[in-house]
């Protein structure tokens, strides 16, 4: 397993599958799974039961999980990018190889 280049807070954009063209900010990443929840893509209705939570229970609208491999970052200019390491001083950082600017 390959170290994943996409962090929590991250915006990203949805470059396949059903939700291509969408972007938002990454919410959690599944390390285990290679997946990542974004915000407002990829969303799924859940059935749920009722219980102290939700009294009601009924269907719940939430964000599904999406392979990393469908993601791609967005630069601050909103250019879809790939990442790459390099070392500044003595931190490692990540950079756009698109503009060459530090994420």
């Amino acid at each position: 397993m390959g170290k994943l280049k996409i962090k929590t807070g991250d915006t990203v954009k949805v470059i396949a599958g059903d939700h291509k063209g969408s972007e938002g900010k990454v919410q959690q990443v599944l390390i285990e799974k290679n997946k990542a929840i974004v915000e407002g893509v990829n969303m799924v209705k859940k059935h749920t039961k009722p219980s102290a939570q939700s009294p009601q229970g009924g269907i719940v609208e939430k964000e599904a999980p999406i392979h990393i491999s469908n993601l791609s970052l967005l630069t601050s200019k909103g250019e879809t990018t790939r990442v790459g390491y390099k070392i500044e001083g003595d931190k490692k950082v990540r950079f756009s190889t698109k503009s060459n600017e530090v994420i």
